[in-house]
């Protein structure tokens, strides 16, 4: 079957998806780590490979920016092909000056002001969380393959650019405990949950809004190996 969104055919999907939000990522996750990787969904430019690691068979696809779009996306994935896992793995902004560029962040908890989960099912609440059970595989394959991580609470903002009224990086991280700032997880973490399956996410720090060291738009496609590497030994593992 396909979706509007998707032209996979039933099957084509594994169970478990690795879902960084830039296409071209998945891309290059698809050409650099999978064996035989084939392409099952172009629509939109929202491109999606299965191959296999080490044996095991993955996925890899696109999320696009924002809990509108990843809202699409892993719904379908969750309900329509019989997907199980969907590990995020993107970039994120540091609201501590404890995190450096590269650092790898797993989230334990999303904090944010969408009103994503009370418009899709009349969810009230500003935190959602991740599966448990999938952190642990997580937290198990960085351990098995010497990766370190920050496990913490993170912020998926609605809004990219904020006006200097609002509250800003100081105020995230001192009122909420946000470590750093990404644009999905709550959105996928509330479509895990009321779907009965498992998601979580996984940052690289792209760039500071402490220190304003940042990453380039190409070292952001391609250069996040540790992450790629600690997604895809879980996947393995699943």
């Amino acid at each position: 079957m396909s979706t509007p969104h998707n032209a996979a055919a039933s099957g084509d999907i594994a169970k478990t998806v690795l879902m960084p939000g830039d296409p071209l990522r998945a891309k290059f996750i698809a050409e650099t780590y999978l064996e035989n990787p084939v392409q099952f969904n172009t629509v939109r430019n929202m491109f999606g490979y299965t191959g296999t690691y080490k044996g095991k068979k993955i996925s890899v696809m696109g999320s696009g920016m924002g809990m509108a779009s990843i809202g699409i996306y892993s719904y379908e994935l969750y309900k329509f092909y019989e997907v199980e896992n969907i590990i995020r793995i993107g970039s994120a902004g540091a609201y501590t000056d404890t995190l450096k560029l590269f650092d790898l962040v797993l989230a334990d908890s999303a904090w944010s002001e969408s009103t994503f989960a009370k418009a899709q099912a009349d969810v009230d609440g500003d935190i959602q969380t991740p599966s448990a059970e999938l952190n642990a595989e997580i937290e198990a394959a960085a351990a098995r393959v010497n990766k370190p991580l920050t496990k913490a609470r993170i912020h998926s903002s609605d809004v990219f650019y904020h006006e200097d009224n609002v509250d800003g990086h100081r105020e995230f991280f001192e009122k909420h405990g946000c470590v750093c700032v990404e644009m999905e997880s709550f959105a996928l973490f509330h479509n895990a949950k009321i779907l009965n399956k498992r998601a979580a996410c996984l940052l690289t720090i792209s760039d500071s809004l402490v220190t304003h060291a940042e990453t380039t738009a190409q070292e952001r496609q391609t250069s996040f190996h540790d992450m790629m590497l600690v997604a895809l030994e879980t996947a393995v593992a699943l």
